[in-house]
């Protein structure tokens, strides 16, 4: 809420509260101090750390300014002699009186400024997060649109021209038309995946749930349905001779190697082997895939991970569009504290995702 907003009688009675009960203990506290040992020294500090209170858990800077005034009287009254009347004529007292007034109105005014400022800051926070969502959103059904529309068009097209000419077509046609809607139907069945894992992220606020997960296990599991996918693709596959435990989500991570190995498969126009290397740097665990294709046009590098394609083209998107697959390879990665990128080598692309290890995973 802006300061020069009118508060609500809510905000003026909690207001309200927090001075006289703040006001009160420091009192209580001042006087014990005062009948037990006289030391009537430290009161100023005591009405000081109210008015830091105050001013922390009020809402504006009035509270913070009046419980100054207060704390002042209340010294000179309580506890300057003589006792419970005023007395703004001793000899150096007006100084005090006016350093005290003075130094607790700027610690109020610095309080509630302070937490003014945290309180935007939060709330611009805030606004990014929505902002990143909302562009997630937008680029998810840009691509859902780009991305379903090809294998959708392809098994209509192709059931259409089986059951139209089933009577007049060889066997081997038959089987090439069923090859490809089955290929069509297993795209749609990962897209389905995909949107399924992005959904969970945003089910927990762009958060996941990590837990330690052997590094060889996550990597050997991924390679395996992405076996089931694609048996007739090559992986080979590198990862480190020690033992490593990767904070994450296994799920989520898997899902991301699997997309990035299909990518390689579907747009790299290469039947070369893919390789798959996992290792340990500085703290974080580097995941590679490479392949020995055609590369990336190098005017797509910088928007490769948005989530639209905007038009396919021989480099690296011939096959089906891969925009909604990476727009949520970089949700998850960044859901977990990593990075994501890629790059053009002499021989094909090179995908590249990190993940913290140790402290850095729960930052």
């Amino acid at each position: 809420m802006k300061m020069h907003q009118i508060l609500s009688k809510r905000d003026l009675l909690r207001n309200f509260l927090i001075t006289f009960h703040s006001l009160l203990v420091a009192t209580i506290l001042s006087y014990m101090m005062h009948i037990l040992g006289g030391y009537t020294n430290n009161v100023g500090i005591i009405y000081m750390m109210a008015v830091v209170l105050v001013s922390r858990y009020s809402t504006g800077y009035v509270p913070g300014v009046i419980a100054s005034f207060i704390s002042v009287i209340c010294v000179n009254f309580v506890f300057t002699y003589p006792y419970m009347a005023f007395n703004f004529t001793m000899e150096g007292y007006p100084v005090t009186f006016i350093a005290l007034l003075v130094i607790s109105t700027i610690t109020s005014a610095t309080t509630t400024h302070l937490k003014e400022q945290s309180r935007i800051l939060n709330e611009r926070e805030k606004r990014l997060m929505e902002a990143e969502k909302e562009a997630l959103r937008a680029n998810l059904l840009r691509a859902i649109s780009h991305d379903l529309r090809t294998p959708l068009t392809g098994i209509i097209g192709a059931s259409s021209t089986y059951l139209e000419n089933f009577g007049n077509m060889p066997e081997s046609e038959k089987t090439s038309l069923v090859t490809n809607i089955r290929e069509d139907a297993n795209w749609l069945l990962n897209m389905v995946e995909n949107l399924l894992s992005v959904t969970r992220i945003r089910d927990t606020g762009a958060h996941v749930l990590k837990r330690p997960e052997p590094l060889e296990e996550v990597a050997s599991e991924s390679i395996e349905r992405f076996r089931k996918r694609l048996p007739d693709s090559i992986v080979r596959v590198t990862v480190p001779d020690e033992f490593v435990m990767v904070p994450m989500d296994a799920t989520l991570i898997e899902q991301v190697i699997i997309n990035l190995l299909e990518n390689a498969v579907y747009h790299s126009n290469s039947t070369e082997p893919i390789r798959l290397s996992i290792s340990v740097e500085d703290g974080y665990a580097r995941f590679e895939v490479r392949d020995h294709g055609v590369g990336i046009s190098p005017e797509r590098l910088d928007t490769l991970f948005d989530g639209f394609t905007s038009s396919p083209n021989s480099s690296y998107d011939s096959h089906k569009g891969m925009g909604i697959g990476l727009s949520i390879c970089k949700a998850i990665v960044t859901a977990h504290g990593g990075n994501i990128k890629a790059a053009n080598e002499e021989h094909g692309a090179v995908f590249t995702f990190t993940l913290p290890l140790g402290e850095n995973a729960y930052e």
